[in-house]
């Protein structure tokens, strides 16, 4: 168990990292970012902030000996240089490796026994062809790294769409993957302990507009709901497989066949950010409990009902308005320019029991 008082080291200097960092302290801990950037906005709330790039093993290896366990706040990091952490680092490098690469994903997520979507990888237009040959259209193309919040991904609706597909992701390679009809998308947010242990959250109903998440309300209805129990399982069953410790999401598509993985994220996530109002313990507050190896709080809804809206580009200049609504639970991650597509801050609304 690491014990209050303790340094808590976060690879990543971004929101999530920020709100890490705000649970951690609340428990009595001090947090240490390690972070490439001059001013990321989790330094802000930190107790140390080490300026370094991600592939600095030197910097890292001092950043090891100066907390006491260490935590990433995203998944695109260079694995090798982060082992010289050692079982300081909690989730581990396996699930940064197999989180960061689609087609590793893919293949790690079916031998779990989840449902995904047909898929196959594709290294050249040639692969496309035949993955269009294979799977039909609608198909999507997504690159095997560095892809999120819709980016690196291409859709062909029609054979003769491939070329120009290929040609939006810049020739990368990439997983082909069959289009999923759906009638909602949710995540399962899962904690998990050392020991096996595991807790979850209920899982909201999340609406996308352009790849980005803009809102996630629980509960849900009742088609996820009835998805529920085997989306949990199957979440279960792959942090179980990575020997994952801490927090780890698993976005579903909910389908007349039940749930399909769409993919993972071994960290907090932008779905459980209502999580922070909106149940007793919130994720962050539990991801840190995971990694410390402390009891596991309750997960229990702390309203009737709970809406979180992202805050993309400029919609963060409405923070007057956002103020003024007493029911506003409002967070802004002090991230400097307000560029579009950029995740700002997040706005929480609870309905009360």
């Amino acid at each position: 168990m690491i014990a209050p008082g303790s340094i808590i080291g976060i690879v990543g200097g971004g929101q999530l990292g920020r709100m890490l960092a705000v649970a951690a302290a609340q428990l009595g801990y001090k947090c240490h970012i390690f972070d490439p950037h001059e001013r990321p906005c989790a330094a802000d709330v930190a107790a140390g902030f080490t300026r370094a790039a991600y592939d600095d093993t030197a910097a890292l290896a001092a950043f090891g000996q100066a907390v006491d366990i260490a935590t990433y706040e995203f998944e695109n990091l260079p694995v090798e240089p982060l082992r010289v952490l050692g079982d300081k680092l909690r989730p581990g490098t396996k699930s940064l490796a197999v989180a960061q690469d689609r087609a590793e994903e893919k293949a790690f997520i079916e031998a779990t026994g989840a449902r995904v979507a047909p898929w196959r990888s594709v290294s050249s237009f040639e692969d496309v062809e035949a993955a269009v040959a294979e799977l039909g259209v609608p198909i999507v193309l997504k690159t095997r790294r560095y892809g999120y919040d819709g980016k690196g991904q291409a859709w062909i609706r029609s054979p003769e769409e491939a070329a120009a597909a290929w040609d939006a992701i810049s020739h990368e390679p990439a997983v082909a993957e069959a289009g999923v009809s759906f009638a909602a998308e949710f995540s399962v947010i899962v904690a998990r302990w050392a020991d096996g242990r595991t807790t979850f959250w209920d899982s909201p109903d999340n609406a996308h507009r352009e790849g980005i998440l803009r809102t996630s309300t629980v509960p849900s209805g009742d088609l996820i709901a009835g998805q529920t129990a085997e989306a949990r399982a199957a979440a279960a069953s792959v942090a179980e497989a990575l020997g994952h410790i801490g927090v780890l999401t698993v976005e579903f598509f909910a389908s007349a066949h039940g749930p399909v993985v769409n993919e993972i994220a071994p960290r907090v996530h932008n779905s459980g950010h209502w999580t922070i109002e909106g149940a007793v313990t919130s994720q962050f507050e539990q991801h840190i409990r995971a990694v410390c190896d402390l009891p596991p709080g309750s997960t229990d809804l702390a309203a009737a009902a709970v809406a979180m809206d992202n805050l993309i580009g400029d919609e963060v200049h409405g923070w007057r308005d956002l103020l003024a609504d007493p029911n506003a639970h409002v967070h802004i991650y002090g991230k400097g320019e307000a560029r579009p597509g950029r995740k700002m801050g997040h706005v929480t609304r609870l309905t009360l029991k």
